[in-house]
């Protein structure tokens, strides 16, 4: 007898919760079912897999390593249930993308317009999060698409160039307007600016300050944030 599908999620949902009953509450069957399957599944692989013996229920060490791939294989599972549907004719679905914040201001809104008019049956999720999150979530199946920025990426993770965006300092409307035929503002000029930008853990933040070290400017940073809305407030 080989594992079911149904002792995956059951190994899992206990895994997560610490707990029997909770466990089963969330996958809606009784708790003597539950601990029944999981001992099935032990029987099957001949190994104890949880630790039954604290208050909160944990994976054994075997446990862990066999979760490990649990996990993975209804990942792909998954993946594949969606990927026929794709095929099939995109009657039905989802789509999970993650943007970095970037490009929520003025990317996402056209993006969910063209997909509504071409596929009104796909369900759009979106996640706006760091460019490091975005591979990551890839990389274990939590995303299907990011937009980010270019660079080297983790591996098994590939990119296609949608486009070039420009950056542009932003000031406060308190401050002079230079004339329409005024020549653009020297980097170095903002030796004696004091600026607020994104956190270092956005890649925005990393070009912006390849461009500072590679023009030997050094600005004084008043103001760090993981917002754009609040850099601009």
């Amino acid at each position: 007898m080989a594992p079911e599908l149904r002792h995956l999620r059951y190994l899992l949902a206990v895994a997560e919760h610490g707990n029997f009953t909770r466990a089963a509450e969330e996958l809606r069957v009784s708790q003597p079912t539950l601990s029944q399957q999981i001992k099935q599944l032990e029987r099957i692989l001949g190994v104890r897999l949880l630790d039954r013996s604290g208050r909160t229920v944990r994976p054994t060490d075997v446990g862990e390593s066999y979760l490990h791939y649990a996990r993975r294989a209804l990942q792909d599972l998954a993946a594949a249930e969606r990927a026929v549907h794709d095929v099939a004719d995109l009657s039905r679905g989802g789509l999970r993308l993650a943007v970095t914040p970037t490009f929520t201001t003025y990317l996402v809104g056209p993006l969910t317009e063209e997909l509504y008019a071409r596929h009104p049956a796909i369900a759009l999720d979106v996640v706006e999060t760091t460019q490091d999150r975005i591979e990551s979530g890839l990389a274990a199946d939590e995303f299907d698409l990011g937009i980010a920025f270019r660079g080297t990426h983790l591996p098994g993770l590939t990119g296609t160039a949608l486009g070039t965006e420009r950056l542009s300092l932003v000031v406060g409307a308190t401050r002079p307007t230079p004339a329409p035929d005024a020549p653009p503002l020297p980097v170095g000029d903002l030796d004696a600016e004091h600026l607020a930008l994104l956190s270092d853990d956005f890649a925005t933040r990393g070009h912006i300050d390849e461009y500072f070290a590679r023009h030997g400017v050094r600005p004084g940073i008043a103001v760090q944030a993981n917002s754009i809305q609040a850099l601009t407030e």
